[in-house]
């Protein structure tokens, strides 16, 4: 009898081994493997998630959120509960269909096209995306040289595809089949077959009750203005040189980081750390358990130099200015009507720090990803930003190098008195005569001036003939120490720019004939013409040097850091000068005294001698050689006697630089005045 009993256990121990056996092969199964296989009811499957991080929100210097987060929901599908319904083919296609007909895009990175005849669009996938198909491949163990038609063949068959659906139908099943077979092969979370859906839609896809069919929720980047696009930037997938730099700081494959402007220079402070949960489902979709392993750590928020009220009149005067131009020209005349875009930047003059940075014509960073295409074939370019990446003559506006070196270096008194006499005729006997400004467009000429009466006019002759007299090295001394051609320091990518001298020309024109520095070149770059080419961003931070008498600060569009909770404050800026050069009390005043007589009598004085704030401007004219218009620039620093604002307004084809008073008038009006008009902001609308 005891003999009997110990069998019996013993085969009781074997059956439930054997019993526990199957069980884990089946979870096994049902982990790896991404056919329908049918588990028994009430079966179930732990899978684990990666709860994503909050994006820090983005804010203007006052508070004024730019760039926020807002819930979303995603249609998912749990592979374990999907399969074990069986049908999945029919049960996809008419959930397809129903998203399709709703207007939605599903979610599809198989990389073939969705229409005969096929072919591969591999090149058009993020880094991360490829990798995944070429994991899948070697998964599948299929060639990996077969043709995008064969591979369609090849998983119609592996998925029984019914041979009488239409070819855009299989398609459109397959590219999901895909979809929920990577999820096994490279351990990816659930399939969003679409995000961001709305509410309708979501209404419709749960009244289906598809086992495996969820909505869930997350968060997207929303943004709270039209304005600041071409700085603020956007998100999205990684490519393969991004994700070499950020796989060793801990970021998925397949996360989101900045790919332009802020979002991308911000990127190490705003990106939060992603969460991971675990979830325990049965067959039938009962959630059985569930918890978050490590809890979603949100991106910190970053707070920007920008401010708002300033950037929309900034981008709204620059429109205005170069829409009339175009309709109307300068004072009646053609000149200007061929006016294309334009930029206009305003940096605080203590700190750095840049206050707005206006490009046109612009866009809706809310729209770009959806107008990108069309964006591209726009007139004037209006994803190009002008103010960080154009570099332009200056013109006139670099007349205040050549008059610090004419004084500091050049031995002449800001009271020498030249008489214009209309053409420049130094160099005459080697070919060469220049004309100024006014004599080739009106036939008069300035008189006899100094140099104060030469800036407020804006008299090519004089720059001409002081420029000669103290020679390239010097201006270029000059121009070198007020930032100009230098590194700006900026977080965002801007242009350097070249300054003219004998080693650029070299440089530029080697193994030419015009490769040589000669006197008519020093006349040219004197009045900020030759290969003096700089950003308006530059121009700006050089007029802040000038304002500071010769400090000039590094430039920044980063205020603070805060958490998410903006409970700790996490970093904060600090002016850091980038150079200080020497301006003689005599030559700060010969710019500084010309400058306001440009404003109150000289060239800039149509939209400024009433202003009650004492404004030092000067304007200015660049020939540019592609034909048409001439380019204009402006600049200004305010108040002049203790400067706070320094301000570059540079417009394509603009003709003149006095037509863009207008536009400094109206920013120094908003800086001065602080009436930005904003309606209150809802804090409820943002989602950490």
């Amino acid at each position: 009898m005891d003999r009997l009993t110990k069998q019996r256990v013993t085969a009781l121990f074997v059956l439930m081994g054997l019993l526990l056996g199957v069980f884990s092969f089946r979870l096994f199964k049902l982990q790896s493997d991404g056919g329908s296989f049918e588990p028994e009811a009430r079966d179930t499957l732990t899978y684990r998630t990666t709860v994503p991080a909050a994006r820090g929100t983005i804010y203007d210097r006052n508070g004024v959120p730019l760039v926020t987060n807002r819930a979303c929901y995603n249609v998912d599908i749990v592979n374990f509960v999907f399969f074990a319904g069986g049908t999945p083919n029919a049960k996809l296609l008419k959930l397809y269909t129903l998203l399709t007909e709703n207007g939605l895009t599903v979610v599809d990175h198989l990389p073939v096209t969705n229409a005969a005849p096929y072919e591969y669009t591999k090149d058009d996938l993020p880094e991360a995306w490829r990798q995944h198909f070429s994991a899948y491949l070697k998964w599948k163990q299929w060639d990996p040289e077969m043709t995008a038609r064969n591979l369609l063949n090849r998983m119609r068959e592996e998925y029984g595809v019914p041979e009488d659906w239409s070819e855009e139908d299989a398609r459109a099943v397959l590219g999901v089949r895909y979809e929920l077979d990577l999820r096994y092969c490279v351990g990816l979370d659930n399939y969003s077959m679409v995000t961001d859906a709305p509410s309708n839609v979501l209404a419709a896809v749960l009244e289906q009750k598809i086992p495996g069919v969820i909505v869930s929720t997350t968060t997207v980047r929303e943004y709270a203005t039209k304005y600041a696009a071409h700085i603020l930037g956007h998100i999205g997938q990684m490519n393969a040189e991004e994700w070499e730099t950020y796989k060793s700081q801990g970021y998925s494959m397949d996360a989101l980081v900045g790919k332009d402007g802020l979002e991308q220079a911000f990127e190490a402070q705003l990106h939060g750390t992603s969460g991971t949960r675990y979830t325990t489902v049965t067959t039938d979709g009962i959630v059985v358990d569930s918890y978050d392993e490590t809890e979603p750590k949100a991106g910190n928020n970053v707070t920007l130099t920008i401010d708002l009220g300033l950037q929309k009149v900034a981008e709204d005067e620059l429109e205005s200015v170069i829409t009339s131009l175009r309709r109307n020209g300068v004072g009646g005349k053609h000149e200007g009507k061929d006016a294309e875009g334009g930029a206009v930047v305003a940096i605080e003059c203590k700190t750095g720090e840049v206050l707005a940075s206006a490009s046109y014509p612009t866009f809706d960073p809310a729209s770009y990803s959806k107008d990108f295409d069309q964006l591209l074939n726009t007139p004037y370019s209006p994803l190009y930003n002008r103010a960080l990446s154009a570099t332009y003559n200056p013109g006139s506006i670099y007349k205040m190098v050549t008059a610090i070196a004419a004084i500091d270096d050049g031995g002449i008194g800001r009271y020498r008195r030249i008489t214009d006499r209309g053409v420049y005729r130094y160099y005459e006997d080697q070919g060469y005569t220049c004309n100024c400004y006014i004599y080739t467009s009106t036939g008069a000429t300035h008189g006899t001036i100094d140099m104060m009466q030469a800036l407020s006019e804006s008299c090519n002759y004089y720059f001409y003939e002081v420029g000669r007299e103290t020679g390239i090295d010097a201006i270029d001394t000059v121009a070198k120490g007020l930032g100009l051609g230098e590194s700006t320091g900026a977080e965002l990518a801007n242009a350097q720019g070249t300054r003219a001298n004998a080693e650029t020309k070299k440089t530029l024109y080697a193994g030419t004939d015009r490769a040589d520095w000669y006197g008519a070149d020093t006349l040219q770059a004197a009045i900020g013409q030759s290969d003096n080419f700089f950003t308006p961003l530059q121009l700006a931070n050089y007029t802040a040097a000038l304002a500071n008498h010769g400090t000039r600060y590094k430039t920044t569009f980063l205020k603070n850091v805060t958490t998410w909770d903006s409970g700790t404050l996490l970093y904060a800026h600090q002016p850091e000068t980038a150079g200080t050069f020497a301006i003689s009390d005599d030559a700060y005043a010969a710019c500084k005294d010309g400058m306001l007589m440009a404003a109150k009598t000289g060239t800039a004085s149509t939209f400024l001698r009433d202003y009650g704030v004492r404004v030092a401007a000067k304007t200015g004219t660049a020939q540019h050689g592609s034909g048409g218009s001439d380019n204009a620039s402006f600049v200004c620093f305010a108040p002049a006697d203790d400067p706070q604002i320094a301000i570059c307004i540079y417009v394509e084809k603009g003709a003149q630089g006095g037509n863009l008073g207008q536009i400094a008038r109206a920013m120094l009006e908003e800086y001065f005045s602080r009436t930005g008009g904003f309606a209150p902001y809802a804090p409820e609308q943002t989602v950490n």
